[in-house]
C-alpha cells in the first residue's frame, strides 16, 4: 500500500525507514517533517507519525534492504528522492541498500553491516591499531571459558550484533560467565542479523573507567564531534543504562586524543559520510572504542544533545542524509539529563503508575511508559522494555542537572495489583 498527500512543496524529499517507538522518536519526526517531506517505509500503516508524513509505503519487511530499495527506487522515479534515514540499529544495514540504490550518501552496506556486526568491527580496529579491548569470537560456553582464561578474569560477554547493551554482561570467575552465558545466548537474535562466522558471541577484556558516548557528523571522511553523553549504568553485572548527561561545555569535546581515536575509529571503519553514535571507555590509560553504531544515538541522547546545545540532530542526520552541510552552531550552554525508572520486582503487574506530584521547573519531560495492566520487570528480565517512566531536565551543572531528575524521581508514584 501506498499513499501520498500530493504536496507541491519544495521541500527535499526524504525517505525514512521505521519510525521506532513513540516516546523515544517522535521528537526526530517533529524536527524532520516542517523541512522535508518524509516518505516512510513501515510494516503497517502509520498511526501517531502521520502529523510528519507526506506519504508512506507499508512493506511486508523493513529489515529486507532490496526489497525496499525497489519501493524506493519506483518513489525515486516519481519523486526524486534526496536522502534516506534510519536510527533503528536493526534497520540501518537494510537501509544502505536503499541508499545505494538512489546514489545517496550513506550507501554502501557492507559499511554499514562492519559496523552492526561487533566482531568484523574489532577486527577492523585492530588491524589500524585503534585502542579497544581485546576481543575473542565464540561459538559455546566451552569456547566462553576458554577465551576468557586467556583473555584474563574480569571479561565482558555479549552478542556480536545487538544494540541497547542488550545481552551485555560482565563475569568476574568461571562460575560467573556459565551463568551469564545462559542469560546472553537467550537473547533472541533477529533474524536479520547474519554473521559471516559461526560464533554469534565475543568475548572481551573488562576495561574499567567512565563510559561516554559520542554522536558525530562525518562529511567526506572528516568526523566532527557534535555532543558527548556521560552514561549512567546500573544493575550490575548487567551493563543496564539508566540515564545519561549532556553537557553543551564539555571539554572531551575539544579535547585532541578522544579527537585523534573517534577520527582514527572511523577511517579504520571506512565510514565516510552520516551520522553516528560511537561509545568509549575513558580508562587510565586513555579512550578505548566499545563500539561504533551508525545512526543517531539512542535512549533520548540526541534530546539531550538539542536541550543542552540548541543543535537539532533530527534536522542535521537529515540534512548529512542529504548530501548538505549541517547547522552545527550552538544556541544553548546547559546541561540535560534523563533518568529511566524501572519496577522493585519481576513479573510486576501496574495498577496504577504516573507522577501526581508537582515537578520542578528544571523537567523537561516526565513520560509514563506503561498502563494499567502491563507486566514489567526490573534488569536483566525487562533491560530496555522494563522501563516505566523516563524523566528529562536541565540544569546549569550536572549537579543541579541530577537534583531536578531526583526530585522527579521521588515524585513518580506506582502500585501493583
Amino acid at each position: 500500500m501506498n499513499e501520498e498527500k500530493g504536496w507541491t512543496s519544495e521541500k527535499p524529499l526524504m525517505i525514512v525507514v521505521a519510525s521506532g517507538m513513540q516516546p523515544y522518536r517522535e521528537y526526530l519526526l517533529r524536527s524532520i517533517g516542517p523541512q522535508f517531506r518524509v516518505h516512510l517505509l513501515h510494516t503497517e500503516e502509520p498511526g501517531w507519525e502521520k502529523p510528519w508524513l507526506d506519504g508512506w509505503t507499508v512493506v511486508p519487511d523493513t529489515c529486507d534492504g532490496p526489497a525496499m530499495a525497489k519501493v524506493a527506487e519506483e518513489l525515486h522515479a516519481r519523486t526524486p528522492v534526496s536522502g534516506v534515514l534510519c536510527w533503528d540499529e536493526v534497520r540501518i544495514h537494510a537501509t544502505a541498500y536503499v541508499a545505494e540504490a538512489l546514489g545517496l550518501p550513506g550507501g554502501d552496506p557492507s559499511v554499514l553491516w562492519r559496523l552492526r556486526d561487533k566482531g568484523q568491527c574489532r577486527a577492523a580496529l585492530a588491524a589500524a591499531g585503534v585502542p579497544q579491548p581485546a576481543s575473542l569470537p565464540v561459538s559455546d560456553l566451552r569456547g566462553a571459558l576458554d577465551a576468557a582464561e586467556r583473555l584474563g578474569y574480569p571479561v565482558i560477554l555479549k552478542p556480536r550484533g545487538m544494540g541497547a547493551s542488550l545481552g551485555v554482561i560482565r563475569a568476574d570467575d568461571p562460575d560467573a560467565l556459565r551463568d551469564g552465558f545462559a542469560f546472553t545466548s537467550s537473547i533472541e537474535i533477529p533474524p536479520s542479523v547474519v554473521y559471516n562466522s559461526p560464533e554469534p558471541y565475543l568475548v572481551e577484556e573488562c576495561v574499567t573507567g567512565e563510559e561516554i558516548s559520542v554522536d558525530a557528523v562525518v562529511r567526506d571522511g572528516v568526523v566532527s564531534p557534535v555532543y558527548v553523553a556521560r552514561k549512567v549504568v546500573g544493575y550490575p553485572p548487567y551493563a543496564e543504562e539508566v540515564g545519561h548527561f549532556v553537557d553543551a561545555s564539555d571539554p572531551l569535546l575539544a579535547d585532541p586524543e578522544l579527537r585523534r581515536v573517534l577520527s582514527d575509529t572511523h577511517a579504520a571503519l571506512g565510514v565516510q559520510d552520516g551520522w553516528t553514535h560511537s561509545e568509549f571507555m575513558l580508562t587510565a590509560t586513555g579512550p578505548k572504542v566499545i563500539e561504533v553504531n551508525g545512526r543517531l544515538g539512542g535512549d533520548l541522547i540526541p534530546r539531550l544533545g538539542q536541550l543542552a546545545t540548541g543543535v537539532d540532530p533530527g534536522l542535521a542526520a537529515a540534512s548529512v542524509a542529504c548530501g548538505r552541510e549541517p547547522e552545527l552552531r550552538t544556541s544553548r550552554d546547559q546541561v540535560a539529563g534523563v533518568r529511566f525508572l524501572y519496577v522493585d520486582e519481576d513479573d510486576t503487574a501496574i495498577a496504577s503508575a504516573g507522577f501526581p506530584n508537582r515537578l520542578p521547573a528544571a523537567v523537561d519531560e516526565a513520560v509514563t511508559l506503561v498502563a494499567p495492566g502491563a507486566v514489567v520487570s526490573p534488569p536483566p528480565k525487562g533491560t530496555v522494555w522494563g522501563r516505566i517512566a523516563y524523566v528529562t531536565a536541565t540544569g546549569a551543572s550536572r549537579e543541579s542537572c541530577r537534583a531536578a531528575l531526583d526530585a522527579a524521581e521521588a515524585a513518580f508514584a506506582y502500585s501493583a495489583r
